[in-house]
């Protein structure tokens, strides 16, 4: 690395503020969404926002926070469909507005959300909480959201033990299904029998389970949990990521990346998610190749893949592909986590 490199210090809260206005040229009032997106999303979006508002303290886009809850609730009763990840986005779309502003129905928005999951739960491979009503395909993304929303509602809700309890038993039966393969990325999901699928080892496969484990070790104290939480990380920072001369680490690269269709709205989201939950673990992990690696991902995004417009697309290593909602709030999620890894100082939620 060069000694002008280390020098040069990205103006992370600036570059994400002008992010940040771009994102919400596609945001709709009347739904509470964003344009060029769909439902789920949506839900990640608005936690970009929040992560951004907190981080920055800049409060310009904090009243769409409100606006969401009432005009997306309108769209499905309770931010709740026929699919239990989609659900969980939202759930954990609520704790993050509830750490924000305090605001209880946000909570009580999240609570909702989860004892509607823990109906997708039963004994079918042992336990494990299906993909959709269906009830056809158990996937690891839908199970780590479900472990992630139980731990944080657990650190929010007084006398509240039972998430504590499910967040537990979530995580043993996750590790007892094998869902993390020989490398230690995990995999999409389960076959017919079961076992680990050898499905795509999407980036936020890896990201959301640190999200949980962060959390559980948060709660606990249990360094079992940082353990597992690192060679996931360590896994996806080796093995995700593709070489950069200008950076320190490698850049986020999502499996078949290149090949990503137009009409591909759910790929373009999965890089932020990492990053987001990445940041979380690293408040508890202190390892400082994850914050240097955050960081990276950001310069990356703003020298190599932003159009005139403040717009980014899919390849956080360049070149600038198109513009959507999906990709736009997927870099904001690094741009944002940037903020405070770079003053020195990154923020709890809960004091």
């Amino acid at each position: 690395m060069s000694v002008q490199h280390e020098a040069q210090q990205p103006d992370y809260r600036a570059h994400a503020a002008a992010g940040m206005e771009a994102l919400q040229r596609w945001y709709l009032r009347l739904t509470g969404c964003w344009r060029t997106t769909g439902w789920w999303n949506s839900a990640n979006a608005l936690t970009t926002v929040i992560a951004y508002t907190h981080r920055t303290g800049d409060e310009t886009h904090l009243g769409v926070v409100e606006r969401t809850f009432r005009a997306a609730r309108r769209l499905h009763r309770n931010f709740l469909v026929g699919f239990y990840d989609d659900n969980g986005w939202w759930g954990l779309a609520w704790v993050a507005a509830y750490d924000l502003t305090g605001d209880i129905r946000y909570l009580e928005a999240a609570r909702t959300i989860f004892a509607n999951m823990l109906t997708g739960w039963d004994d079918v491979c042992g336990g494990g909480v299906w993909w959709n009503t269906d009830r056809r395909y158990k996937n690891a993304i839908t199970n780590e959201l479900f472990l992630t929303l139980a731990a944080r509602l657990h650190q929010r809700c007084a006398g509240a033990g039972e998430y504590l309890d499910w967040a537990r038993r979530e995580w043993d039966w996750f590790r007892a299904r094998g869902l993390i393969g020989a490398t230690s990325l995990v995999n999409d999901g389960l076959d017919d029998s079961c076992q680990n699928n050898r499905g795509q080892t999407w980036t936020y496969n890896q990201g959301v389970v640190l999200g949980g484990l962060a959390a559980l070790h948060e709660i606990t104290g249990d360094a079992a949990y940082l353990a597992q939480g690192e060679a996931i990380a360590d896994a996806a920072l080796r093995s995700l990521t593709t070489a950069a001369a200008d950076a320190r680490h490698g850049i986020l690269l999502e499996p078949g990346e290149h090949s990503t269709s137009f009409t591909d709205g759910d790929r373009p989201q999965f890089k932020g998610i990492f990053v987001r939950n990445l940041y979380d673990f690293y408040l508890q992990s202190r390892r400082p190749e994850y914050s240097e690696f955050i960081c990276d991902n950001a310069r990356s995004i703003w020298a190599n893949n932003r159009n005139s417009s403040d717009q980014f697309g899919l390849h956080w290593a360049g070149p600038f592909d198109r513009a959507d909602a999906g990709r736009q709030s997927s870099a904001l999620d690094a741009l944002t986590a940037a903020v405070p890894l770079s003053a020195g100082s990154p923020p709890r939620w809960r004091e």
